[in-house]
C-alpha cells in the first residue's frame, strides 16, 4: 500500500473532513481514503449513456420483445 502525506492543507478543509468523517463514523483518514477511492474508481464515462448516445446517432436499434418460458416463483412473506 502506498503512503500519501498532504502538506499545507488549508485548516478550514481539514474542520470539514473532521466533521465528515464523524458524520460518518470514521476517521480523518479513512474519511480522505473513501473520497480518494469513490474519486479515482469512477470511469470517465458511463459506459451505458455512450452506448445509447452512440446507437441513437444511428437511428437505435429494435430489439424483438423475449419469450417468457419460466414461471414466476412464490414468495414466502412470513
Amino acid at each position: 500500500m502506498g503512503t500519501l502525506t498532504i502538506r499545507q492543507l488549508d485548516e478550514q478543509t481539514h474542520a470539514r473532513l473532521r466533521g465528515r468523517a464523524a458524520k460518518h463514523g470514521r476517521s480523518v483518514e479513512a474519511e480522505v481514503r473513501a473520497i480518494l477511492d469513490a474519486a479515482v474508481g469512477r470511469p470517465e464515462e458511463n459506459i451505458l449513456l455512450n452506448l445509447h448516445a452512440k446507437m441513437s446517432e444511428v437511428g437505435g436499434v429494435d430489439l424483438p420483445p423475449m419469450e417468457r418460458t419460466d414461471l414466476p416463483r412464490e414468495v414466502d412473506l412470513q
